[in-house]
């Protein structure tokens, strides 16, 4: 006969057994099918054949009499954010955040890039979860001491031969990263497109959390990430 000692201890097991499957069972029916998948990285149509540096065609060569010189100002519907990967209750899942409140310009130069410079409010970017919000804004990226996260190009870009409109290029561009009041020197590579109404360029840039002094987005046992996530942005321009 189990004694009442015993049977209680049974009864408590099966009772944490049946919590954790109810946490790990929700867990799994919230992620895949309420919330649904993270949103698509964000990014222009596939580039077309070729790179930044192959030889101007009849096409390349009539959309360089449209002439790109000047400043360019960062328009409504440019949207920067981050990409990371966590795992929730052992159940794998990607939190993206995003804002539109970007500020900046580039500066043009016949067909150079000579300066650009972007400023993000960070207490604006937003995920699909009020509590991942508070934590980014609090403990790890700080927003009240840090408000703004900014991005210096510190290299000239060429971009001849001139995309014609519609098409996509590839580029490599360097800049200081200011992050959580860190500043670090950063290469990526973006993808421009010239369109009827401007410039759009869209790229991502690697961030381990450690080189800006950010602390790791885990939060005890209940979600862990890596040690690194991903800047990315989609930046559309119009003429100062």
């Amino acid at each position: 006969m189990i004694s009442r000692t015993r049977r209680w201890a049974l009864w408590v097991t099966g009772a944490v057994l049946v919590a954790v499957a109810a946490v790990l069972g929700g867990t799994f029916v919230y992620i895949h099918f309420i919330s649904g998948p993270a949103p698509a990285q964000l990014s222009l149509k596939a580039p077309a054949t070729g790179s930044a540096h192959s030889t101007a065609t009849g096409s390349t060569a009539a959309a360089a009499a449209t002439p790109l010189a000047g400043t360019w100002r960062v328009a409504t519907g440019s949207i920067v954010g981050y990409r990371v990967k966590e795992v929730l209750f052992g159940q794998d899942n990607i939190a993206v955040g995003r804002t539109g409140s970007i500020t900046g310009q580039l500066k043009i130069s016949g067909t150079t890039v000579t300066a650009g410079s972007f400023t993000v409010q960070m207490a604006t970017i937003k995920s699909d979860q009020s509590q991942r919000d508070a934590q980014f804004r609090g403990r790890i990226m700080d927003t009240s001491a840090y408000p703004t996260g900014t991005l210096t190009l510190t290299r000239p870009i060429t971009l001849t031969p001139l995309p014609a409109t519609g098409v996509v290029k590839t580029y490599t561009a360097a800049g200081q990263l200011t992050l959580h009041r860190h500043t670090r020197p950063v290469t990526f590579t973006l993808s421009a497109e010239r369109t009827s109404a401007g410039i759009e360029i869209s790229g991502s840039i690697p961030i381990v959390f450690a080189d800006w002094s950010i602390p790791n987005p885990s939060f005890g046992n209940v979600i862990t990430t890596q040690n690194h996530g991903v800047l990315e942005f989609l930046i559309k321009f119009d003429r100062a």
